[in-house]
């Protein structure tokens, strides 16, 4: 027979295909379309890494500029005043900030004084706050009591001594890092006066050159955006010290009723503690909490917390929105999540600076056509 053979298809020569089973053409995918998108995120991370760890160690130096450029917005208005008057912008500057060492130092002063009296007046009512505390040490003792008479302590063997090791404190050590760190705070403060008042001689100059470190196709924008921002913190501290005034001559009314000792400056202390946002209205309570231990019923007591909570919940809903928010314009998330991370970062003074740069960089982010999503994020 003769041998059959069957040939097969070589692979390695095109074989021709019809059109009709003619496969489609695979799609090409580029590796590297992913690359700048995923560089462009990594970078970024990176950068607010960076952010945030040089805002964590160097606290201090930023915690000082921030007060000093709200201060210096603060004087602003004093020095174009008198600047209006024919008077130099760096004898109205110097004016600007001596008016304001003045005002800082009669406050504290009469703050001392007050407290002072305060002091003095303890041992009048120092029977009724010791009574109290002898009851709450009293009620407890005998819930310790009858606790341990349901519930027998077993665990501890007639046999089994007890050992205290108490470690040696260090003092000189401690006092040595105390003094160092109220060292390091008190030469940065004593850095303010003068960064206020060259904030406000050399304002006009200051802001052309930021202007001028832009691209030419960029200046008209970062001149308006410093514009905004400027607005912005203006409208901010003069809502703050608004609503201040406004919860400290109700609280004064309140303080008054309930016979709170020196209820004319607790009343202020506490209108403006309440500013401060979410923990406002905890701060504000103790003041008067603590001044009318002793002298204020727990009647009197239940009306300055309620009082308390009431004013800040409509100085929060009511005032806020119509004196501050139209500037601001952050929803509460971006808010909330802003006083977290400030808070962290810098503690107290985190949480008043929080809002005021979390604008800020609301208004950055709107004038930056790469930035605006993250604007967005933040706005209402």
């Amino acid at each position: 027979m003769p041998e059959q053979t069957t040939t097969e298809p070589d692979l390695f020569v095109e074989q021709p295909v019809s059109a009709s089973t003619r496969l489609p053409e695979p799609r090409v995918v580029s590796a590297g379309l992913r690359g700048p998108h995923t560089a462009g995120s990594a970078i970024t991370i990176v950068t607010i890494v960076a952010v945030l760890a040089a805002c964590y160690f160097a606290k201090l130096v930023f915690v000082v500029l921030l007060i000093s450029v709200l201060l210096a917005f603060i004087l602003a208005p004093i020095a174009e005043l008198l600047e209006r008057q024919r008077i130099p912008r760096s004898i109205s500057s110097g004016i600007a900030v001596g008016l304001l060492m003045a005002a800082i130092f009669g406050a504290s002063y009469y703050s001392y004084n007050k407290a002072q009296d305060l002091a003095h007046e303890l041992p009048r009512y120092s029977g009724r706050i010791r009574a109290t505390l002898e009851n709450f040490i009293r009620q407890a003792e005998d819930l310790r009591k009858s606790t341990a008479d349901v519930l027998p302590d077993t665990s501890t063997d007639s046999h089994t001594q007890k050992v205290v090791v108490e470690q040696q404190t260090n003092w000189s050590e401690y006092l040595t890092q105390s003094f160092g760190g109220v060292t390091d705070v008190l030469f940065a403060l004593a850095f303010i006066p003068f960064l206020v008042y060259f904030m406000l001689s050399w304002q006009e100059h200051v802001r052309a050159a930021t202007v001028m470190l832009f691209r030419l196709e960029n200046r008209n924008t970062a001149y308006v955006t410093l514009g905004a921002i400027s607005k912005m913190i203006r409208s901010f501290i003069v809502g703050n010290v608004l609503v201040g005034l406004f919860m400290s001559v109700l609280l004064l009314g309140a303080f008054a009723f309930v016979k709170v000792p020196y209820f004319y400056f607790i009343a202020f202390v506490s209108g403006f503690l309440s500013v401060i946002p979410y923990l406002g209205v905890i701060l504000a309570m103790l003041p008067p909490l603590v001044v009318g231990l002793g002298h204020v019923h727990a009647s009197g007591a239940i009306v300055i917390v309620v009082t308390v909570a009431v004013i800040h919940l409509f100085a929060l809903n009511v005032l806020y929105p119509k004196m501050i928010g139209s500037r601001v314009r952050l929803n509460p998330l971006a808010v909330t999540v802003s006083l977290l991370i400030w808070g962290w970062l810098w503690g107290a003074m985190g949480l008043i600076l929080a809002v005021p740069i979390t604008a800020a960089m609301k208004i950055i982010f709107d004038h930056v056509d790469s930035l605006r999503g993250y604007g967005a994020w933040l706005g209402e």
